[in-house]
C-alpha cells in the first residue's frame, strides 16, 4: 500500500511487472525462435532445389550430347554406345552410361569423346568419367558426387516404337543405337517424387 507523498511502487507491484516483463521475454524468445527455424527450412529447401535443378540441367546437357559411338571396355570387348542397366554390376557400372561428344571449349583433353556414366550409391547419384571413351585394361573412371539425399532413382528408355524399356540396349527388334527419350524418376529422402523426361537429339 502506498503511503500520501511516496511516488515509489510497492513490493507486490514489482513482482507483477517482473511477470508481466518475464512472460513478454519468454514470447518475444519464442517467437524469434519460430522465425529462426523458418529461415533455416527455407534455406534448407532451397538449397535442396538448386542442387536439383543442377543435377537435372547437367544430365540434361550430358544426354543431349549423346553420340553414336561404341567403345572398348577394359576386357577389349566392343560396348554400346548406350548402357542401360536395372541391376548394377561391379564399382564400375552404373545404371547408365552412354558416349557423348567432346567439349571443344573445356580445353583439349575434353575434345575427345567422352565415356559417362550416372550411378547410385549410398544415397548419392555418381557421377563417373572415363579418362578416354575406349578404356585401356584396368582403368577407373573419376567419380564426382551430383545429388545426395536420394533414396531411388529409376531410369526409362523410349524406344523407335515409343514403348518404355527398362533396359538398353532394348529388346525391341526395331533397330535402335541410342534411344528416343530418357525418363528419370527420383525419390527424395524427404518423400519428393521427381520426374522428368530428356529427348535425344
Amino acid at each position: 500500500m502506498k503511503h500520501p507523498g511516496n511516488a515509489g511502487f510497492t513490493l507486490i507491484e514489482l513482482l507483477v511487472a517482473l511477470v508481466i516483463l518475464a512472460l513478454i521475454s519468454v514470447a518475444g524468445y519464442r517467437g524469434l525462435n519460430e522465425v529462426l527455424l523458418a529461415r533455416d527450412r527455407l534455406a534448407q529447401e532451397t538449397r535442396k532445389w538448386q542442387h536439383l535443378a543442377f543435377f537435372f540441367a547437367r544430365m540434361e546437357l550430358d544426354i543431349a550430347q549423346a553420340i553414336h559411338r561404341p567403345v572398348r571396355d577394359t576386357q577389349g570387348s566392343i560396348a554400346p554406345e548406350w548402357l542401360g542397366h536395372i541391376v548394377v554390376q561391379g564399382d564400375n557400372d552404373a545404371e547408365l552410361i552412354f558416349t557423348r561428344a567432346g567439349m571443344p571449349d573445356q580445353g583439349s583433353s575434353r575434345m575427345a569423346p567422352q565415356r559417362i556414366g550416372y550411378r547410385f550409391e549410398h544415397g548419392a547419384i555418381v557421377m563417373l568419367r572415363w579418362p578416354q571413351a575406349d578404356a585401356a585394361p584396368a582403368t577407373q573412371p573419376t567419380r564426382y558426387p551430383v545429388l545426395e539425399g536420394v533414396k531411388e532413382f529409376r531410369l526409362r528408355y523410349m524406344d523407335s516404337d515409343r514403348i518404355w524399356q527398362t533396359q538398353w540396349p532394348s529388346p525391341s527388334p526395331l533397330p535402335a543405337t541410342l534411344p528416343a527419350a530418357v525418363e528419370v524418376s527420383l525419390t527424395l529422402d524427404s518423400g519428393e517424387n521427381i520426374l522428368r523426361t530428356f529427348a535425344l537429339q
